[in-house]
């Protein structure tokens, strides 16, 4: 049985550091968004050609990257050690987490959509602090990088999830790095030019809410719909490079909108089409219970894990699991 080639593995800290990379071409490179060398081994040729290098050079550049990283062929029983550095990232919600086989997984992206008001935004808010727990209580004892399209991240409900967790409220919202968004085009530069945020803050979550809402407004019409799911073929992409470079959990909120050749059961689909559903690894669909604090969250796709749904609770400490005592069940 042959073996797989091992190719000597090259570090590289900084992009000067990189064959044919001076001091002009990584300023350029910068301005396009490339601030880390993790994010050049992701990167493809039509990519650098903007910094104002040929297609070989460009070709040569990525290659010298992709040494330092180690994305080449590997063996499957390597790739199952590979996966040992993938983490789990708690929601704070038990019932949830076992729906998720334990919680949020890395180098994925996780999709909850649902109708406005069903909690998805709350979902992120708490996620922005179980990141920063301690391995042993769920958390990756990162940051988080928060991309918000509608202006719904609030602080003040940072500070009372994270008092509910018993932590220190100023510390956690100092690493939470965050950028409104004003229109898809904005959207899309904040993610490419995000590599530096993350590395420098170690941010191990990264959040877009909502991925789709300025995509959906700006792109009317038949006529823009290819163009539309083009850029956000693109956005998604760069989010998934991201979160595999940093072995960190990407998470997106998304708006559905109405089925009316469905007559019976729930009649909402999400936005995004099969990019979107592709793209996801793992897609959560939000939905309110009869009960007016009460969520229903179901499994809709995952690689692995089978369908199913559990329910959670809102109240003014975050996402909560529903005590049995209250007379709710599961």
């Amino acid at each position: 049985m042959g073996t797989v080639e091992e190719r000597p593995q090259k570090k590289y800290q900084y992009l000067e550091e990189i064959p044919g990379i001076g001091p002009a071409t990584a300023q350029k490179l910068r301005e396009l968004g490339f601030h880390t060398v993790e994010s050049l081994a992701t990167a493809t040729v039509m990519e650098l050609l903007p910094a104002g290098i040929g297609e070989k050079q460009a070709a040569k550049i990525i290659e010298e990257a992709r040494s330092a990283v180690a994305l080449t062929f590997v063996r499957a029983d390597e790739v199952l050690k590979m996966r040992s550095s993938i983490a789990r990232l708690t929601t704070g919600v038990k019932a949830l987490d076992e729906l998720l086989g334990g919680g949020l997984e890395t180098q994925t992206i996780t999709e909850f959509y649902g109708e406005y008001g069903t909690g998805k935004s709350q979902i992120c808010h708490q996620l922005c602090v179980t990141v920063q727990l301690p391995r042993e209580r769920g958390g990756l004892e990162g940051a988080a990088l928060y991309i918000d399209t509608e202006n719904t991240f609030r602080p003040e409900r940072i500070e009372a999830i994270a008092e509910f967790f018993d932590l220190d409220p100023v510390e956690v919202l100092h690493n939470i790095i965050y950028a409104e968004a004003y229109n898809s085009d904005h959207q899309m530069v904040l993610l490419e030019k995000a590599d530096a945020k993350i590395k420098e803050y170690n941010a191990r979550l990264i959040i877009v809410d909502s991925l789709t809402a300025h995509f959906r407004s700006e792109y009317l019409g038949r006529e823009m719909l290819a163009e539309r799911q083009q850029k956000l073929n693109r956005h998604l992409h760069k989010l998934m490079r991201l979160a595999q470079a940093y072995n960190a959990v990407a998470v997106v909120t998304n708006q559905v909108m109405a089925r009316p050749d469905v007559y019976y059961g729930d009649a909402v689909t999400p936005v995004g089409g099969h990019i979107l559903a592709h793209t996801s690894h793992t897609r959560v669909y939000i939905r309110k219970a009869p009960r007016g604090s009460v969520r229903i969250a179901r499994l809709v796709s995952s690689p692995y894990l089978p369908e199913g749904e559990v329910r959670f609770m809102i109240t003014e400490r975050g996402i909560e699991d529903i005590k049995e005592e209250e007379g709710y069940g599961r």
